[in-house]
C-alpha cells in the first residue's frame, strides 16, 4: 500500500493584491462575498476552496475551475479602486501531497522546518524546492504545493522520484483539498 497520494486537482486561481494602504478595504469586501482573507503565512482552507497569503496584501484564492477569467472579473469588479485582481489558473498547478510520510519526502529537498509544531495545518510559506518556486500550505492531510505551470512538470518528476522510497500513488483529482478542512 503506498504511503504518499499525489492528486492534481483542477482549480481557478485568483491572485488579489491590495493597492497601498487598502488591505483592510479587501479584507471587508472578502468577508462580504463569504471569503476571509489570512494573515500573512497563513491559510484558510475549505473543502472547495483556499486563501493564502505568502506576501503582505496578496492572497491567492483557490476554488472550483469556472469559465475563463470570470472568477478574476468578479473580484476585479468587487475591489474596483482598492485592489487587483488576475487570473493565474493557467500560470499556476496545484499538487496536492497526502500520506503520513509527506513531511519526510518534502524535507529532502525544502529548506523550511516542517516539523508539524512549526508549520501545522493552516501555514503557509513560498520556498525553492527542486530550483523551482513553490508555496507550500500544509493541511490536515498532507501539503498542498503551488508552483509556476512552466516548470510543473519537472517539480512533480522530482516530487515522485522524492517519494518512490515511501510508495506514491497518483490518484485522481477528486475534489478540491484531500485533507479536513479548517478555518
Amino acid at each position: 500500500m503506498p504511503g504518499l497520494r499525489l492528486r492534481r486537482p483542477a482549480t481557478d486561481v485568483v491572485e488579489l493584491a491590495a493597492l497601498s494602504g487598502r488591505a483592510g478595504d479587501l479584507e471587508r469586501i472578502a468577508a462580504g462575498r463569504g471569503t476571509t482573507l489570512p494573515a500573512f503565512g497563513h491559510a484558510l482552507l475549505k473543502a472547495d476552496r483556499a486563501a493564502v497569503c505568502v506576501r503582505p496584501a496578496r492572497w491567492l484564492l483557490l476554488g472550483p475551475p469556472a469559465a475563463p477569467g470570470a472568477s478574476a472579473a468578479a473580484w476585479a469588479d468587487a475591489c474596483a479602486g482598492r485592489g487587483v485582481a488576475v487570473d493565474l489558473s493557467s500560470g499556476i498547478v496545484a499538487l496536492d501531497l497526502a500520506g503520513p510520510a509527506v513531511r519526510e519526502v518534502l524535507a529532502r529537498g525544502c529548506r523550511l522546518d516542517l516539523d508539524p509544531s512549526i508549520f501545522p495545518p493552516g501555514r503557509a510559506a513560498a520556498t525553492v524546492m527542486a530550483q523551482v518556486s513553490v508555496i507550500l500550505v500544509a493541511t490536515r492531510a498532507g501539503v498542498l504545493l503551488l508552483t509556476p505551470s512552466t516548470t510543473a512538470r519537472h517539480f512533480g518528476e522530482w516530487l515522485e522520484h522524492t517519494a518512490a522510497p515511501f510508495g506514491i500513488e497518483r490518484a485522481a483529482a477528486l475534489p478540491f483539498l484531500s485533507g479536513d478542512p479548517h478555518e
